[in-house]
């Protein structure tokens, strides 16, 4: 086996190119849920970029160590993010926006192993990915609308795996929803016992090294065509600039800290959706 880390100075991800072809990226903080934080974005952009690279990785496994894939965003990236300014907030939004782009659009099949807690961005991650195995206790949500927030940068994966139906409840009620729930709306692609897990993940992997990764590189390309839609650079630009003015708002300020403070959030009056174009980024400073 032949091993790349892309993290040298931390474990927060594990990158392996192994002898068959399988490049394994691994989510590792298990003692945070494997939660998100600019850093494990980072490394994650980085990880993908060189495995589609590569020319010795055929198929790539995404997965995770512990209980859970990942719980979302991680407690104090929130609060960093919760203090910062409109164009940092835009800054931070598009580096999500290049990781899930970059999964997105990767020529190598991407199959990724679900267990436990797969919410808010992670939900991403699958979406993006080509096939999804989860287990049977997999539990999801996109809960950012109970934080005043919304999947902005996610939303256009999340609704091209899931659909626009799907989306309006899961998206507004924020609630959570079992592996059997997401393998009937097509974000989900198999679901099996959490004994299965690994086994059922690791015949897929060898059914997809069977083929040939210039068809499959192809065929990939050739989904990407016959269904594409307006996921261009103008709607990335406004969902970026949609969750960055969110978080600077007062119900998003409000909705983050009430979390970050264990308490039920007291939401201020409603007021018109926000129309990032209208916004002046030089007037608005995190509360």
């Amino acid at each position: 086996m032949r091993s790349n880390t892309t993290t040298p100075t931390d474990n927060a991800l594990i990158y392996e190119v192994h002898d068959n072809g399988v490049a394994l990226i691994k989510l590792n903080r298990p003692k945070l849920g494997n939660a998100f934080d600019d850093n494990l974005i980072k490394h994650l952009t980085n990880a993908f970029i060189d495995a589609d690279n590569n020319d010795s990785v055929s198929v790539i496994l995404l997965c995770s160590n512990g209980k859970h894939f990942s719980a979302g965003a991680d407690l104090n990236w929130m609060k960093s993010m919760a203090n910062a300014n409109y164009d940092e907030n835009l800054s931070d939004a598009h580096r999500l926006a290049k990781l899930m782009s970059t999964i997105n659009a990767c020529s190598k099949p991407v199959v990724a192993r679900v267990q436990g807690a797969a919410y808010g961005g992670a939900i991403g991650l699958i979406a993006c990915s080509d096939i999804a195995i989860a287990e049977n206790g997999a539990s999801f949500a996109l809960s950012e609308v109970k934080l005043g927030l919304s999947p902005a940068t996610i939303s256009p994966y999340v609704i091209d795996a899931i659909g626009a139906r799907a989306a309006r409840r899961l998206f507004l009620t924020g609630e959570v929803f079992d592996a059997n729930k997401a393998l009937s709306i097509g974000l989900i692609s198999e679901v099996t016992p959490p004994d299965l897990l690994i086994e059922t993940t690791d015949s897929i992997i060898s059914s997809l090294l069977k083929n040939g990764p210039t068809a499959i590189a192809s065929t990939k390309a050739l989904i990407d065509k016959v269904s594409r839609h307006e996921n261009n650079e103008q709607l990335t630009d406004y969902t970026c600039e949609l969750i960055a003015a969110l978080r600077v708002s007062e119900e998003g300020q409000e909705g983050l800290s009430a979390f970050l403070e264990k308490r039920a959030p007291n939401w201020p009056p409603r007021t018109k959706p926000l129309n990032p174009n209208n916004i002046d980024s030089n007037s608005i400073e995190a509360g």
